[in-house]
């Protein structure tokens, strides 16, 4: 294979954005086809390359370290999924970006993390995977700074979450080199225990992170409304989950090894349970059309640590899958989100309604993208969400959990649910707003990018052994599968009747909601205002549980504190002090009179009590 076509994923977009950047301002439409044209380049650099195996290795600087990278195919199947959905989104973006503002800056921003999550993915050293994976941080705070005024808090935000678990990856990196005596990741294998359990806890908060689940998720629902909505649509929905989630799967099958006995696995799966329950509940209660995908973009990712967290193949198959499918409905809804902003002017729910009329074909895709992300058979969410159930079923009986990560994991999918049946009918349903009258159907390559993902969904449910025997299944290899069926209609009847029975309990929920509140905008309200939810809710929502606004506060004590003491320095060293000396010099001062008789008392008195102490020695 030739080393330019091995390089051209990583090298073509980084050298595309770095000269969208210098696109002048009559040119920023250019931008537009520019991308698309690069990012169809890099799609078909990176089909060339499926189902190939590769490695080079180059001088990179001092200190021995190589720039080496390795294709096989995990990496090459991400590689693919990567530069799909960059250009679907970019041909979407090419409808969307059309007047906005920076368009320069988005493009470039557009491009830019391509290469870099490329080189992270084909990096087979710690240290290069760590050097593009850093530079990541740059390209969300570049893209949310253009989008909406006021957004830099937002950008800022986004780095330091970022950067603390980048931090804690650091670490764990250079514990992993320590250990293993090798930075080459294809050639690392550490049991776990000791410093090598707390290496693989640093990797993990790294990846976790990347992925956007709990505790590291904060920015996501800020940017969502800041940042332009083909970022939301390629990063946190797509390249973010797709890098993290590849990296996870890397920790737990590669670098160390992670067996369903470990006391890391319960730990995996409790973070995976966590995020799948606290961001759907806070999904729920949304009032505007991206912020609300955005928790659920929080909420999936749950699904897949929880499945990769199980250890066994069950799990991890569930987990992986769960992975692409997410990608494909979520960068959809997120899709859809724009097409009612740009056609509707607004994503705020209480502004939108009666959009089924208006535009029916978005209407339709979006039903079947909330489908599919809900687990509605036979939609592709619902395959890799039974995986994901049947992996958890199996750890719990190991660890003598029985069904609660289950039972989580289905509470999830009742959440997941009824937030979708409200979305639907507070922009979909009810009478079209008086002001949304002249609204019309998205344009046309807005509509074919959306019906895609629909029509993917469908593909990769009824159709699931398609990718799971090509995509997925290779990952774990063939001895590790023995046993299992993974393909075809789930194996338990038992376990798809009660899924139905969830589903069917989400659509009573909604209806009760609905007749109770008088809107699909309050279809929640039930579930919001519910005793012992209501406090919970309006601590959350005042970001009282934020793991970042907690940060802030203890910053801003311990920045107190500082002050406080430096102050009482500052008063000791300049104040107090300086009193003292003037106050012993004064007092000097006036004992020295010019008296002889007081200078002779003095004398008399300091004589005698000389002649006393040596009289007490004797």
């Amino acid at each position: 294979m030739s080393m330019h076509l091995l390089l051209a994923p990583i090298g073509l977009p980084l050298l595309a954005g770095i000269v969208a950047l210098f696109f002048r301002r009559q040119y920023e439409q250019i931008g537009a086809w520019y991308s698309t044209i690069v990012s169809a380049l890099l799609l078909a650099v990176a089909i060339i390359l499926f189902r190939q195996e590769a490695s080079l290795t180059l001088p990179w600087c001092a200190f021995g370290w190589q720039f080496a990278i390795r294709l096989y195919h995990f990496n090459a199947f991400i590689l693919l999924a990567t530069a799909a959905f960059a250009f679907m989104v970019a041909l979407y973006a090419t409808a969307f970006m059309k007047q906005q503002r920076f368009l320069n800056q988005f493009y470039a921003y557009f491009l830019l993390p391509l290469g870099l999550v490329n080189g992270a993915l084909l990096a087979d050293s710690l240290i290069l995977m760590l050097f593009f994976w850093e530079g990541l941080l740059l390209t969300p705070f570049g893209m949310i700074i253009i989008g909406r005024p006021g957004a830099f808090k937002t950008a800022i935000k986004a780095c330091i979450i970022s950067g603390v678990a980048d931090l804690c990856m650091l670490v764990g990196i250079g514990l992993t080199i320590t250990l293993a005596g090798t930075m080459t990741i294809s050639q690392i294998q550490l049991p776990l225990g000791g410093w090598s359990s707390l290496a693989f806890i640093c990797l993990m908060i790294g990846a976790i992170a990347k992925a956007g689940s709990m505790p590291f998720h904060s920015w996501i629902p800020d940017a969502a409304l800041d940042a332009p909505l083909p970022f939301m649509a390629l990063l946190p929905a797509a390249l973010e989950k797709l890098l993290g989630i590849y990296f996870l799967a890397r920790i737990t099958l590669d670098l160390f090894v992670l067996s369903p006995q470990s006391w890391l696995s319960p730990l995996l799966m409790t973070i995976g349970g966590a995020t799948i329950i606290l961001a759907v509940l806070m999904a729920l209660i949304q009032k505007d059309y991206k912020r609300l995908l955005s928790f659920h973009a929080i909420s999936q990712v749950g699904y897949m640590i929880l499945g990769i967290g199980t250890a066994n193949p069950v799990g991890i198959v569930g987990g992986l899958f769960h992975m692409i499918n997410h990608v494909i409905y979520k960068s959809g809804l997120f899709l859809t989100a724009g097409a009612a902003e740009k056609q509707a002017g607004t994503t705020d729910l209480a502004q939108l309604g009666g959009l089924r009329s208006r535009m029916p074909v978005t209407f339709i895709c979006y039903l079947v993208l909330a489908a599919s992300i809900s687990g509605v058979p036979p939609f592709n969410g619902f395959f890799s969400k039974e995986l994901v159930y049947d992996g958890a079923l199996i750890a719990g009986r190991a660890w003598n959990m029985g069904g609660t990560l289950y039972l989580v994991a289905l509470l999830g999918s009742f959440l997941t649910a009824a937030s979708f049946l409200k979305l639907g009918h507070a922009a979909f349903g009810g009478p079209t707003q008086p002001k949304l009258g002249q609204v019309r159907e998205a344009p046309l390559i807005m509509l074919l990018i959306m019906l895609v993902m629909a029509a993917l969904c469908i593909f990769f449910g009824l159709g699931n052994a398609r990718p799971l025997e090509n995509l997925i299944l290779p990952v774990l290899g063939t001895s590790a599968l023995a046993g299992h069926s993974f393909t075809g209609w789930p194996a338990s009847t038992l376990l798809v009747i009660l899924t139905l029975v969830v589903l069917a309990g989400a659509l009573l929920s909604h209806v009760w909601g609905v007749k109770r509140s008088g809107s699909g905008l309050g279809a929640a309200d039930h579930i919001h205002y519910a005793p012992g939810l209501r406090a919970i809710y309006e601590r959350a929502e005042r970001r009282l549980f934020d793991p970042y606004e907690i940060g802030l506060k203890i910053a801003a004590y311990a920045a107190r504190l500082a002050w406080g003491v430096d102050r009482a320095i500052d008063y000791v060293y300049n104040t107090l002090t300086v009193k003292i000396t003037l106050a012993l010099t004064a007092g000097i001062r006036r004992a020295h009179s010019g008296s002889l008789s007081l200078y002779l008392s003095w004398a008399l008195i300091g004589l005698i009590i000389v002649i006393i102490l040596i009289m007490g020695g004797v």
